[in-house]
């Protein structure tokens, strides 16, 4: 083993664990006991209408998780990310989730059927928050197609990506990764600031329905 092969192997470690150091971990849900139940530590539960709340954190498929029912109810837990979160470095937002149940005739285009099994939104604030805040919602819908960009036709504020559709992947772990930076340059025609939190969410009030869904580690990195 040359001494030019060992001097590039220790770059390319140093390397690599720079690029995992840079890496701004949102929730990974190791450090709150399973069992917690309701909004957990560290997050803020929604400000309006009537939510539930039925969330718990348990073990699946042997890793921590926060698990996630609403029957004819919405909950949004959000956490702060001002200040740890750069998307000029750390542009590529990455998470895992498993749906179990979506809401019935759930269809993120319609605002009667506004529903969805489980939902990550990144959202820019901004005064005042109700009326100009920009927030992008990466959902998992019962009917809109895969690649929908949307509006939504319920809350002027958040526009829709549709990631995962219909029941076909129902009860697997997927990853996702996304370039939350080209999202939002794409949705809003420029360059984002650093957002201001990121936010989980379940709903089936407007389908008068249920649905079920579990939300595993969040990130953001600087790779797809």
């Amino acid at each position: 083993m040359t001494v030019r092969f060992l001097t590039l192997l220790c770059v390319a470690l140093l390397s690599t664990t720079a690029a995992r150091a840079a890496d701004t971990v949102v929730e990974d849900w190791t450090r709150i006991p399973v069992g917690t139940r309701g909004i957990p530590p560290g997050w803020k539960g929604q400000n309006w209408g009537n939510p539930s709340h039925d969330l718990v954190v348990v073990e699946n498929d042997g890793k921590r998780v926060l698990s996630l029912k609403s029957a004819n109810d919405s909950s949004t837990i959000i956490k702060d990310v001002r200040g740890t979160v750069k998307v000029a470095t750390t542009p590529v937002l990455r998470w895992r989730w498993k749906a179990v149940v979506l809401p019935r005739g759930g269809d993120s285009r319609k605002k009667e059927t506004d529903d969805q099994a489980v939902q990550i939104y990144v959202a820019w604030p901004r005064f005042p928050e109700s009326l100009r805040s920009r927030i992008i919602g990466y959902v998992w819908d019962t009917t809109a197609p895969v690649g929908t960009i949307v509006k939504s036709q319920k809350t002027g504020t958040v526009t829709y990506v549709v990631l995962r559709s219909g029941p076909s992947q129902l009860g697997q772990w997927l990853t996702e990764s996304r370039n939350v930076a080209d999202d939002f340059k794409r949705i809003y025609g420029e360059a984002p600031e650093d957002p201001g939190a990121v936010s989980i969410a379940i709903d089936s009030n407007d389908t008068g329905s249920e649905a079920a869904s579990f939300v595993g580690e969040i990130l953001f990195t600087s790779t797809p």
